[in-house]
């Protein structure tokens, strides 16, 4: 190893061109973390946020990234093994302390897990964080049975479509909203039943399809639509809030009762690595490498070419994964 390498730093909120590749000392993990050396990391709304200067709790300059793939290179502590495959997220990573836009990072060991795989690793790369979200909203924001049927508010995002992909495996009928009809392909491509061109009133063609409405609903658009998803659910069905790609996160003059529907449950998801056990992400993986499947990726990015990814996130032009190697 060498003792310095190439990160994204942002000294303040800007443009995506005020990320900037530069120079810097390789971290020194200290006992009870762990020094990665990354191979490749997937693009979050999260990172937008802190780009925008709209997340709160962040330092600057950073290097960002919410989460990352790659081998440990070190680990003081012995909780894994040199040259092992691994994926590292939340906790802080590219908010508190520096994150995974760079070719090593360090993080505490409680937020890494190991995994074992021959796909690449721009697969690999896109899949922690949007698969821990999916997985946290379906089992711990929605506590979703098999069967049940679902409507993923913002289905072409890369935690939606994970989410499709999770739900039908867990055998649920899953409808899916795109303002763009040229991308309801894509969402049929995964598996999606029933995919709703989101006009602003997506309630009334839910209930076209489901009288009674859908047992569960996932919102990652946002407070702007939050109403007309709560407006799709059946009494006593359950709504997670889990994203915001509108960048718009609260309620003004919430009064629940105006608010909520009759019934409705209303319930909000956001996790870290300990929501997903080893297991998932192995047995996720397995099937990806099987063909049984499918990893949601729109694009991948050079690691050089990171002023443009984060245009094409923040342009929202793009069905799925967005993931950067190094």
């Amino acid at each position: 190893m060498t003792d310095t390498m190439r990160a994204v730093v942002l000294d303040a909120p800007g443009s995506p061109e005020a990320l900037t590749i530069r120079e810097l000392p390789r971290p020194t993990p200290a006992h009870g973390w762990v020094l990665i050396q990354v191979k490749a990391f997937g693009l979050n709304r999260s990172e937008l946020h802190t780009r925008l200067g709209i997340a709160e709790g962040v330092t600057f300059p950073r290097v960002l990234g919410i989460e990352a793939t790659g081998v440990v290179a070190a680990c003081p502590g012995g909780e894994f093994a040199i040259g092992q495959q691994v994926v590292a997220m939340m906790g802080g990573m590219g908010r508190t302390f520096d994150g995974g836009y760079a070719q090593y990072t360090c993080v505490p060991a409680a937020q890494v897990i190991a995994f074992s795989s021959a796909l690449d690793w721009s697969t690999l790369g896109a899949v922690p964080e949007m698969l821990q979200t999916a997985h946290g909203s379906l089992t711990v924001g929605l506590d979703a049975q098999p069967r049940q049927s679902i409507l993923i508010r913002g289905g072409t995002s890369s935690v939606g479509m994970a989410t499709a992909v999770l739900g039908k495996q867990r055998g649920m009928t899953v409808l899916a909203t795109t303002r763009n009809p040229d991308r309801a392909s894509a969402l049929t491509g995964i598996g999606v039943d029933h995919v709703l061109i989101d006009d602003g009133d997506v309630a009334d063609k839910v209930r076209a399809i489901l009288p009674d409405g859908v047992d569960t609903a996932l919102e990652l658009v946002g407070t702007p639509t939050l109403p007309d998803t709560l407006r799709s659910v059946r009494v006593h069905g359950v709504v997670c809030f889990t994203g915001m790609l509108s960048n718009q996160w609260t309620v003004r003059d919430f009064y629940p009762i105006d608010y909520l529907p009759r019934g409705v449950r209303l319930t909000a998801y956001h996790g870290d690595a300990g929501d997903l056990p080893p297991r998932v992400l192995q047995d996720f993986l397995d099937g990806v490498a099987a063909g049984s499947t499918v990893v949601p990726i729109a694009r991948v990015y050079d690691f050089g070419q990171i002023v443009e990814a984060h245009a094409a996130m923040e342009a929202g032009i793009s069905s799925g994964k967005l993931v950067v190697t190094t």
